[in-house]
């Protein structure tokens, strides 16, 4: 057999270290230097920084490198409050002090238009945020064993599908904040290793702890959790899978959204993780929407009704569109129990053909939409031919909401009003409300 000769490839060789200067943020609050001509991307710095890093990862059009320490420091830079915070995957700007954080994300939003071709100056208005730190009330806990079977209860680490071991974490709510030092003491004690999947843990009217079985629990092991539950005063659900029941007894659980209504949900509902941001949300769709007694509105996205009840009870009518059957159900038991009369909901697909749908037959004054990180381009490229006069875009991803603000823009739409909503303060994650009116009415 002939042997050909094959010239071996000459290995690019990675410096060790290197001294550079940041130039600018990406849209994942990463620090971008430039080093031979191409982007090094350095997790941890910041705009305007000179920093010594270390390459890790070469790849012919950048590089990533680790941050091995600040020679000169941006007046950006703050002091981190959690000791994970180099590990764990769940915060990335807890290294930027809150107000540039902030302007980090409405300078993110901005170019992300800017790249749509949306160059216009943007009619920012007042941002909507919270306490910085203790705001999360909803928030899903990893578990992971190790070779010897030992538990490690966290979150996942940064770029990696392992988890990093937590004693603590100071953006859950208070109630939670220390709950992973509980919780590995109780999975040490359960007769089955590998027993449990991940621990969800929700704060409202009662503490919640979901517990997702991986096998099925004996006797002993629920009076291990019935003592945990007792002594921390939660509630705790088991998860098989298949069925979420309570420990003890299955209370009501709700949160509070005005004065006047009380939001009931299941431990597997979706509501928005930051109790105080969602209720400045709530207030200022209502004051933006300009709700008079002659409207009527569509509400896509409804969810469990958060948005649809306070706004039924200034206007004629409401009707909530969401694309799960139990949600819907259960938005309709809150307009009851609330009282509200004036709103109906339905159960749709708005990513599929929905003109034919009796309530789309309705003629609406207003909408407001929440849509998931997808967006809603195929809900709004059926609502154009509606020509509704205001349309209220809530959305947690700015990606999607430059895409779909481009194609309202483009049917004869113009922004009125946009402000940053911070529901999770010390990460790149970015939500954001715009008003839009029709420049035809």
């Amino acid at each position: 057999m002939a042997n050909f000769f094959k010239a071996t490839p000459k290995k690019s060789k990675v410096p060790q270290q290197l001294t550079v200067t940041v130039s600018r943020l990406d849209q994942q609050g990463c620090g971008v230097a430039i080093h031979d001509n191409k982007p090094v991307f350095i997790e941890g710095a910041l705009a305007n920084e000179t920093v010594e890093v270390k390459i890790y990862e070469q790849k012919s059009k950048f590089s990533k490198a680790k941050l091995m320490r600040v020679v000169k420091a941006s007046d950006a830079r703050a002091e981190v409050k959690c000791r994970h915070y180099f590990q764990c995957g769940g915060c990335n700007l807890q290294h930027m002090n809150y107000q540039h954080q902030l302007d980090y994300k409405q300078d993110k939003i901005t170019q992300l238009f800017a790249r749509q071709a949306l160059n216009d100056s943007l009619p920012w208005q007042k941002n909507i945020v919270s306490n910085e730190w203790h705001y999360r009330r909803k928030a899903r806990i990893g578990v992971q064993y190790d070779k010897r079977g030992e538990a490690i209860v966290g979150f996942r680490q940064r770029e990696s599908s392992h988890l990093t071991s937590i004693k603590s974490c100071p953006v859950l709510v208070e109630a939670f904040a220390n709950i992973f030092t509980e919780l590995k003491g109780v999975l040490a004690k359960l007769s089955g290793k590998n027993a449990v999947g991940h621990v969800e843990v929700i704060a409202a009217n009662e503490n919640v702890v979901v517990v997702r079985q991986l096998i099925k629990m004996t006797a002993q092991d629920k009076k291990l959790w019935q003592a945990f539950a007792s002594k921390n005063s939660w509630e705790v659900y088991l998860d098989d899978g298949e069925n979420i029941s309570p420990l003890a007894e299955d209370k009501p659980l709700f949160y509070s959204l005005t004065e006047s209504i009380k939001i009931n949900f299941s431990v597997n509902s979706f509501i928005q993780v930051n109790d105080v941001v969602n209720k400045a949300m709530v207030e200022q769709a209502q004051t933006w929407l300009m709700l008079n007694e002659q409207d009527v509105v569509l509400d896509l996205f409804c969810g469990l009704g958060n948005f649809s009840l306070p706004i039924a009870q200034q206007v004629d009518r409401v009707v909530g569109i969401e694309g799960v059957d139990k949600m819907v159900a259960r938005a309709q038991e809150n307009a009851q129990s609330n009282g509200i009369s004036n709103c109906q909901f339905y159960c749709a697909d708005l990513n599929s053909a929905w003109q034919d749908q009796p309530w789309a037959a309705q003629k609406y004054s207003k909408v407001l939409l929440d849509p998931a990180r997808a967006g809603a381009y195929e809900a709004l490229t059926q609502l154009l031919p509606l020509k509704i006069e205001k349309i209220l875009y809530v959305s947690c991803d700015p990606a999607s909401l430059a895409r779909d603000t481009k194609l309202l823009i483009d049917h004869g739409y113009k922004i009125e009003k946009i402000a940053l909503m911070d529901m999770f303060s010390q990460t790149k994650h970015v939500e954001t409300m715009v008003m839009f009116s029709s420049t035809s009415s």
